[in-house]
């Protein structure tokens, strides 16, 4: 049989059972409660850095750190959202990023070479969080002042890990965050 003839046969019953085994099964979604619960906590966080942001006349709520929430709330048992990935992955793809501005300068070319090379440091590290590769990138493309930026940085990736930890005890029956400290 051609393919054409195929694309044009009738749907036989074992059809759709081999596009289920092409297509993969996606785990299923938690219950809707879960998601609210989860979407109203990293809104919460997220609002909160937009406050300490706006007191302190300083950008702290960065597109990594918002990645960072989501991973932290919705995927708390990976090994990406466990504190030691959250904190030390963003600190330490800071310092690439830094380390790749003084070197490379402000490019794109530079913010890539940094995200990479950050990626590479945490695997080393045993720190995998995906969203410090963009704090990297960020840092390349933006070149933030190091001495207001760096504490901001740590202190929300701690802000963070804390409400991941403080949200997951206040929904009984929730996975417990984190799933280790270290």
């Amino acid at each position: 049989m051609s393919i054409d003839e195929a694309i044009e046969a009738p749907l036989s019953p074992a059809r759709p059972r081999v596009l289920d085994r092409l297509a993969g099964r996606a785990p299923a979604p938690p219950p809707p409660r879960t998601a609210a619960h989860s979407a109203g906590a990293v809104t919460a966080v997220l609002l909160a850095l937009v406050a300490v942001g706006s007191l302190l006349h300083e950008p702290v709520l960065i597109p990594p750190l918002a990645a960072s929430a989501a991973i932290i709330h919705g995927a708390p048992g990976q090994p990406l959202a466990q504190p030691r990935s959250v904190v030390v992955g963003h600190l330490l793809c800071a310092g690439v990023g830094y380390g790749v501005l003084g070197l490379a300068g402000g490019s794109p070319w530079a913010a890539a070479v940094a995200a990479g090379i950050g990626l590479a440091v945490m695997t080393v590290a045993r720190t995998p969080h995906s969203p410090a590769c963009a704090t990297a990138v960020v840092i390349v493309l933006h070149a933030p002042a190091p001495w207001t930026f760096v504490p901001l940085l740590l202190g929300s990736a701690v802000l963070l890990v804390a409400t991941g930890w403080a949200a997951s005890r206040v929904r009984p029956g929730s996975p417990r965050y984190p799933a280790y400290w270290w």
